[in-house]
């Protein structure tokens, strides 16, 4: 198994960061095999989503919605509502296996690999790529 850690930056603002070109290059003639992308942090996730249309802003939004940033959270060190962000990789999971053919990422037309961060306390993050050759 090959493995890399790649630091990605993500603002001081909830963020949606596509990381396909830096998954593509790490499996880029590898051959068959499986990629499993990794987040090391317990305040961001991973998403399998359509970006450049919209779908970032809309996807931070909706876990907005669904995960305000206000006090109901128990958990309350950092900046107001940053118990939410620990709730984060309930709904979107730190971890993603994709399926590599040809050296190659086997994703949709419209996906790409998106690291989610909510957590503008931590402005800089780590993923983990992982290659496995079938």
């Amino acid at each position: 198994m090959r493995s890399e850690v790649i630091t990605v930056q993500t603002g001081s603002r909830p963020a949606v960061r596509d990381i396909t070109a830096e998954a593509e290059r790490f499996v880029s003639g590898h051959g068959d095999g499986l990629l499993h992308v990794f987040v090391p942090h317990a305040t961001a996730g991973l998403a399998i989503i359509e970006t450049g249309s919209g779908s970032d802003d809309d996807l931070l939004a909706a876990l907005d919605d669904l995960l305000p940033a206000d006090n109901r959270w128990r958990h309350r060190h950092g900046s107001p509502g940053h118990g939410r962000d620990h709730v984060l990789p309930a709904f979107v999971p730190p971890y993603a296996t994709l399926p590599v053919v040809d050296g190659r990422l086997a994703l949709g037309t419209w996906q790409s690999v998106c690291l989610v961060d909510p957590n503008g306390d931590n402005p800089t993050r780590s993923v983990r790529f992982s290659f496995l050759p079938g």
